[in-house]
């Protein structure tokens, strides 16, 4: 579908992110538990999906490259 972006420590520090927003979200209340929902969601979203719309867009990628056998 898309070409992957996200790579392996990336990936590791979003669902620890994406866990802590949600669970933050819980605690806050009001606009503030929204905007930790989306965000917690959004970076839950982006490590397993492995790609990353903004990182796309600017030429990021966090992805091992393949070296070739010479």
């Amino acid at each position: 579908m898309f070409k992957k972006n996200v790579g392996g420590t990336d990936r590791i520090v979003r669902y620890v992110v994406g866990v802590v927003l949600v669970v933050a979200g819980f605690f806050l209340q009001g606009t503030a538990a929204w905007i930790a929902w989306i965000a917690g969601a959004a970076a839950l979203l982006t490590a397993q999906l492995q790609f990353c719309t903004p990182y796309a867009l600017l030429g990021i990628s966090t992805c091992p490259t393949k070296q070739s056998n010479k």
